[in-house]
């Protein structure tokens, strides 16, 4: 088993890219926000990847805020989504839930390198 398996914040990220992906398939979405959101979410796992990969602790911290800005990317590209009917603000509201633990983890991961 990778280190990178062994996370929270990437387990959590995988089960949320999981959901947005059967959106992505489940719906009819314009190719524009269908690439955005696939590009997103699938950024906010590989992220955390090959930031554990990664020897220098400030190469770390990097890709996992480039992972959390991945986050915010999906939470916006869901609204918009949302926004056109495609999906239900219930739908939303999950979601976002989802992303917001997994914002939480990687702000944790994040700030274990500045102390």
């Amino acid at each position: 088993m990778f280190d990178f398996e062994k996370l929270v914040a990437y387990q959590k990220a995988k089960e949320v890219n999981q959901k947005i992906q059967k959106i992505l398939i489940d719906k009819k979405i314009n190719a524009f926000l269908r690439d955005q959101l696939y590009r997103a979410s699938v950024s906010m796992v590989i992220n955390i990847a090959e930031g554990t990969g990664k020897l220098s602790k400030q190469d770390r911290k990097n890709f996992y805020v480039i992972s959390r800005g991945s986050v915010f990317e999906c939470a916006s590209l869901l609204e918009l989504i949302c926004d056109e009917n495609i999906i239900t603000n219930k739908e939303l509201v999950n979601l976002k839930s989802n992303l917001e633990e997994v914002s939480r983890l990687l702000s944790g991961l994040i700030n274990s390198f500045t102390k």
